[in-house]
This record gives C-alpha cells, sequence and structure tokens, in this order.
C-alpha cells in the first residue's frame, strides 16, 4: 500500500475484551489464529497505523500496513476522577494559596486551584 495516498486508507477495528481480540480490516473479521500480535502507533500531524504481526504466511490472504482514522476518543472522565480522587484538599488549599500568580478577584482562589491541579497532572 502507498502509505502517503490518504485515499488508500482502510478501517481497522481492534475489540479487546476478556483475553480475546477481533479484528476486522474493511468490516471483514480476520481470523484470530492468524494474527501473532499488532502495535499501534501515531505521530502528531500523520495518520494513525496499525502493524498485524501474522502468524503463518501461507494461509493468510493478506498483509502490510493499514491506516487508521480514529473514531472515538477515550473518554477522561474516569481518568481524571481516578486523579482528583487522589488529591489532598488542604494541600491543594495550601498550593494554590502559595501560588505567585494568586490574584484578588473574584473566581482567583478557584483559577489558582485549576491552574495548580493542571500542572501536578502533568507532572510539574
Amino acid at each position: 500500500m502507498d502509505q502517503t495516498n490518504d485515499t488508500a486508507l482502510q478501517r481497522v477495528e481492534i475489540t479487546a475484551k476478556n483475553g480475546r481480540t477481533d479484528i476486522e480490516i474493511d468490516g471483514r473479521r480476520i481470523e484470530p489464529s492468524t494474527v501473532k500480535a499488532y502495535s499501534v502507533s501515531h505521530l502528531a500531524g500523520e495518520h494513525p497505523e496499525v502493524l498485524l504481526h501474522v502468524a503463518d504466511r501461507n494461509e493468510v490472504r493478506w498483509s502490510g500496513f493499514a491506516r487508521v482514522a480514529l473514531a472515538d476518543l477515550p473518554d477522561p472522565g474516569p481518568a481524571a476522577a481516578v486523579f482528583l480522587d487522589a488529591i489532598d484538599p488542604e494541600a491543594l488549599e495550601r498550593a494554590a494559596l502559595s501560588r505567585p500568580d494568586l490574584g484578588a478577584g473574584p473566581g482567583s482562589l478557584t483559577k489558582a486551584m485549576l491552574t495548580q491541579l493542571g500542572e501536578w497532572a502533568r507532572g510539574l
């Protein structure tokens, strides 16, 4: 496949649940025994790519790369909830009140807390 040609993109769907993985390319199911592994990669500004590692090339009617268009981004809610549950409210208040950018106007403390939470989330 010409990887520079966007018209050659193929729809790939991978469903992994309870130790079982189902793969479809353009709506055609791939027999699970024909794939020994797969990897997904994505570089900013480029299309994601899926690499399927074929288990036995003698029985397989396809090979190579498939470009993927992302349909859904993961819901950040559950990860955010876990992060927020781990926050010590007193530590957040102390950190926000000691910020050099803390203002005196309405919403200033809330803004400082949100800024602090964002920095903690990024590991700063």
